[in-house]
């Protein structure tokens, strides 16, 4: 017959305490909460599958943090170090591809002393666009994708193209209207003859 399983009972008073309170708790981790609550209702007598039932997960998981607490005490409900998945890109990495974004892009065009128009690549992106920086990262032995690109910069709230307005295109024909009128300008008034 397979043994019963509780959680054991609290070492002192400031234990129980501590975690009823985290149990109770409304501001705390989320994956904390849960784990207190499991051992107060093992503690107030229920089993393991009346446990699960009661908090929505598996009893595999009651079973695991009820063994973590008997072991270790209330440190035994936090995470181990080195949970979860590893960070694929240093910061070194992820600083190396927010900095590209205040370079100027290959392709933009720059007037030269000799005014002269010139661009460090060509046939090179115009303007920063997500593939763009993803492209220009790979070139520089950075592994990384067009999506992984958007979280690093909307991370760190960098702006990654450049405010556009109505009164700019790529035509090189194109001759933008003058300034806007100001609000001090007075509005026409017709009048009908």
């Amino acid at each position: 017959m397979p043994e019963l399983l509780s959680a054991r009972p609290a070492s002192d008073v400031a234990e129980e305490d501590r975690v009823r309170k985290l149990a109770g708790a409304r501001h705390a981790p989320g994956d904390w909460i849960l784990r207190a609550r499991i051992i107060t209702l093992s503690w107030d007598g229920l089993r393991v599958p009346v446990i699960a039932l009661q908090l929505g997960c598996h009893h595999k998981t009651v079973r695991k943090w009820l063994h973590r607490f008997n072991d270790q005490g209330l440190d035994g409900l936090g995470d181990r170090p080195g949970c979860g998945r590893k960070r694929r890109l240093t910061e070194d990495e992820r600083s190396r591809i927010i900095a590209l974004v205040k370079l100027p892009p290959p392709g933009r065009l720059e007037i030269q002393p000799s005014n002269e128009l010139w661009a460090a690549d060509v046939k090179g992106p115009e303007e920063w666009t997500l593939d763009a920086l993803a492209a220009t990262a790979r070139a520089e032995g950075i592994r990384v994708g067009r999506s992984q690109v958007r979280r690093i910069l909307l991370a760190e709230g960098v702006r990654w193209r450049r405010t556009r307005t109505w009164t700019t295109s790529r035509d090189p024909e194109f001759s933008p209207k003058g300034p806007g009128s100001s609000g001090s300008t007075p509005t026409r008034r017709w009048t009908l003859r």
